[in-house]
């Protein structure tokens, strides 16, 4: 009777242990071919990163060359070297990038060949023990001989050794389980690991193809600049006079449309004046202008009344992603130089945001998102450039109440100065509210 009860016991734990360990899986060492292969890729790796580390020192001279230059393209000489330099800069950005989707790409295959040999012997052990239980459930004969040592007759001493070797064996079982947890957590970091690396070779890839369009945009930009002015000095000097110009004419007319919009900003809805309301749309925050002041907006520093600047200006070099200032809903966006070249805000995009605040983000050279797109916070919507009216490189950002601010209809507005409809934001003065008051 002892004996079927004990060996009862022994069943159920058996049982219990293989339900544990049918989640987890034993860690194992690799083969010496499979070491092999883990250096090689190892030493690949180490190698890809020291050529990513060169780059990106060349890339930050770069960027300075073109930092210091900014807004100095006073000559045709001038702007024709920045558009160049530019350009250099891109096709680093190029090599760069494919540098880093090689080594995201062997990281992926890396961890994808542990994960597979990991469930590989997770499958092993799965069999083993189905086979140790079988053998237990149908033959009495493969339960340990120190069972039957407690049969009726045994000596005490035997029973000792039993308690002993069985303390033993529930030891080393302890130990296989807690293996097995610590590998189990491993697998699911290598799984969290995998997922990460291939969002980010997406992530890159959509870059490679963005900087890309932007080389072949610069080229662009450089014959038509050369074009334009039959490569001589005048005639470019003629050119800057007329954007200027143009884009005078253009402001005014703007406020003149704007004031005629009847729309009463509800304050109510607004978010309460804080830091973090919003998050910075770039990385490195360097202000090159602020948002315009006047007795209103320094009495209600949130509300902007329509004098001076209608936001503030990140200087940042063309080709840096600009994020969303928080999740909302893309309304708008659109390109004004397809209908007035270089006298307004470029490719812009608008995104409403659920808090009765609309954030824009205008002088892109790549759009990235479609209107009626969801999107989350900090989440790409295109990259800086130096479209519409800019003196260089930067993003213009503008925070609207929402209940003030639409995109214009393609019949709605036809601008006087430029002879074509617009298709643009359009909000009036008090509509505009100060982006430092909730960054």
């Amino acid at each position: 009777m002892f004996r079927r009860v004990l060996f009862f016991v022994c069943f159920l734990f058996i049982v219990t242990f293989f339900q544990k360990v049918s989640n987890f899986v034993y860690a194992q060492t690799s083969t010496t071919s499979d070491n092999q292969t883990a250096e090689e890729l190892k030493s690949d790796l180490d190698s890809l990163s020291s050529k990513i580390k060169s780059l990106d020192a060349e890339i930050k001279s770069y960027n300075l060359k073109i930092s210091k230059t900014r807004g100095d393209a006073k000559t045709l000489k001038q702007a024709l070297a920045n558009l160049e330099d530019r350009r250099k800069l891109l096709s680093k950005d190029i090599e760069y990038t494919k540098l880093r989707i090689i080594r995201a790409q062997e990281n992926i295959v890396f961890t994808k060949d542990k994960i597979e040999a990991t469930e590989t012997v997770l499958e092993r052990n799965k069999k083993a023990l189905s086979e140790s239980l079988r053998l237990i459930m149908h033959n009495e004969q493969s339960v340990p001989p120190f069972i039957g040592a407690l049969a009726p007759g045994s000596h005490l001493s035997d029973a000792i050794e039993i308690i002993k070797r069985g303390g033993d064996a529930t030891n080393g079982i302890n130990e296989k389980v807690r293996a097995l947890l610590d590998t189990k957590t491993s697998l699911a970091l290598q799984k969290a690991s995998y997922e990460s690396r291939k969002h980010i070779l997406e992530n890159l890839n959509e870059t490679l193809t963005d900087q890309k369009v932007l080389v072949e945009q610069t080229s662009k930009d450089k014959n038509t600049l050369l074009t334009q002015t039959k490569n001589k000095e005048t005639e470019y000097q003629k050119l800057l006079a007329d954007k200027k110009s143009k884009k005078d004419k253009l402001e005014t007319e703007m406020i003149d449309v704007e004031s005629k919009l009847r729309v009463i900003v509800d304050v109510s809805k607004l978010p309460t004046v804080g830091k973090g309301i919003l998050q910075y749309p770039v990385d490195k925050v360097v202000v090159t202008q602020y948002f315009g002041t006047t007795a209103f907006s320094t009495k209600n520093p949130q509300v902007y009344n329509g004098s001076g600047h209608n936001g503030i200006d990140f200087g940042i070099p063309v080709g840096t992603p600009i994020y969303s200032a928080l999740a909302g809903t893309v309304i708008g966006t659109g390109n004004t130089d397809a209908s007035c070249s270089g006298v307004s805000y470029g490719k812009w995009v608008l995104v409403r945001h659920t808090n009765g605040l609309t954030t824009l983000y205008a002088h892109l050279s790549v759009i990235s998102v479609s209107t009626g797109d969801k999107v989350t916070t900090r989440q790409k919507v295109g990259l800086s450039g130096n479209t519409g009216y800019s003196t260089g490189p930067h993003l213009h950002f503008t925070v609207y109440a929402s209940d003030s601010v639409h995109v214009s209809g393609p019949t709605e507005y036809k601008s006087k100065v430029c002879g074509t409809y617009m298709i643009m934001p359009l909000a009036p003065k008090a509509g505009y509210l100060n982006p430092l008051s909730y960054l």
